[in-house]
């Protein structure tokens, strides 16, 4: 196991190369399944998900080559093989798996998914819209058990807006007879991707990224070629890495619309924001204002970006609340703040910052993938090292961060944890 250490107060300046989305990577990977011949996904990001999936589309027969980014599967010889434990449980995407196997093979048999704890997200809109389309769903023993004679289109409406429930019934019913309406589905840049790929490959989708999607099945599905988006949450990272520590901080490969919310509360804030047609440029300001941010569905604030955007409010002058309304448990950075000195307390599902605060060194956990970035931006702004642990939630998302980093001026370096450390680490 490995920590990462960070030397703090150290000005950025420079260019750093948004990877592609892993919200988009870890649909469009299981979205392979469903075709009859290779299916090439160009600017993969560089992380353990996408690793992860190799394995999972390799156990259940495909043929996959990763290299330079950019994946070839070759699902012919794919059969509806139960994967019920293992890599499963190592990521929540997992999950797309039951809509790409029950499109292609109408059973599969997945363990219910795993990845960052961020409290409860059920899984009972995909499940509902799994038996609109005429599928019996069970659970036993730890599995999900999917079984169809056919699927066949059907009128779903989500009680709440889902990504993964939106992704998952499209991935189902493009292989359906007759037409399927998802109403109450969800906008974001994420389900457009998956939807062009299914689309490249023969499927029948109108309506993508607003929120009614209506899908005409098709009998069979063929290979295609697809580059993925940019990676819109690796992107607000650095740029509010650049809010807070930026002297000049160009971030490449972006689309400036999908980060719309984001550039604006950076400019209530007084950060220099300046977005071109695939950049962004972000410079930091001596006093910042203290702003309030609600998350919300897409294109409302990212509940992804709530906690990054939380060590940059330390800086601001007065007080800040953070309301999340996506993800309640999502402040478990707030006690690892609190170590390196942030003045912020917790009252339901908000936390208020007050500012401005100079952080210190600390060594703080990652307990989940964004908050590890949030610990990754608050140990940039310290005063001192920082040493963060939980390196394995920030790899899911977050390709090359280290050489990234460096490469704007920071100075942040992977060391290997003693066995001692490994110890205390468990039983934290």
């Amino acid at each position: 196991m490995e920590k990462l250490k960070i030397a703090g107060g150290y000005p950025l300046k420079g260019t750093v190369r948004v990877s592609g989305a892993k919200n988009s990577a870890v649909a469009l990977i299981p979205a392979t399944i469903l075709a009859d011949s290779p299916v090439t996904i160009e600017g993969l990001p560089d992380i353990s998900d996408v690793e992860i999936l190799k394995g999972l589309l390799e156990e259940i027969g495909g043929q996959v080559k990763l290299s330079d980014n950019e994946m070839t599967v070759n699902p012919s010889g794919m059969i509806s093989m139960p994967l019920p434990n293992g890599k499963v449980k190592k990521l929540r995407a997992s999950y797309y798996l039951m809509g790409a196997m029950l499109g292609r093979f109408k059973k599969a048999v997945i363990g219910l998914p795993g990845g960052c704890h961020l409290g409860p997200r059920p899984i009972d809109q995909h499940i509902k819209g799994f038996e609109a389309l005429g599928a019996s769903v069970t659970n036993e023993q730890g599995a999900i058990y999917l079984r169809a004679e056919e699927l066949r289109g059907a009128r779903i409406y989500l009680d709440v807006v889902s990504v993964g429930a939106t992704i998952n019934i499209m991935l189902a019913a493009v292989r359906a007879k007759g037409r399927t309406v998802i109403e109450n589905a969800a906008k974001e840049p994420e389900i457009i991707d998956v939807a062009t790929l299914l689309t490249n490959m023969g499927a029948r989708i109108k309506g993508a990224g607003t929120d009614v999607i209506r899908i005409d099945g098709v009998d069979s599905l063929h290979g295609c070629r697809h580059t993925i988006i940019p990676d819109r949450i690796e992107a607000g990272t650095y740029i509010i890495l650049g809010a807070a520590m930026g002297d000049g901080v160009l971030v490449d490969n972006v689309i400036p619309q999908h980060l719309e919310s984001l550039i604006a509360k950076l400019s209530e804030m007084g950060v220099y924001v300046e977005a071109g047609d695939d950049q962004i440029f972000v410079r930091s300001a001596s006093r910042l204002k203290a702003v309030d941010i609600k998350t919300l569905v897409y294109p409302g604030f990212p509940t992804d970006l709530q906690q990054p955007f939380t060590s940059l409010l330390t800086r601001a002058e007065g007080s800040s609340m953070v309301t999340d309304t996506i993800y309640g448990a999502r402040f478990k950075h707030i006690d690892e703040l609190r170590r390196m000195n942030a003045n912020i307390k917790v009252e339901g599902r908000s936390a208020i910052v007050s500012g401005p605060i100079q952080l210190q060194g600390a060594k703080v956990k990652a307990s989940d993938l964004r908050a590890g970035a949030a610990l990754v931006i608050a140990g940039l702004m310290a005063e001192g090292i920082t040493e963060v642990t939980g390196l394995e939630h920030i790899d899911r998302g977050y390709s090359n961060l280290v050489e990234k980093l460096n490469g704007l001026g920071a100075t942040v370096w992977r060391e290997a944890m003693t066995e001692e450390e490994v110890e205390q680490l468990k039983n934290t």
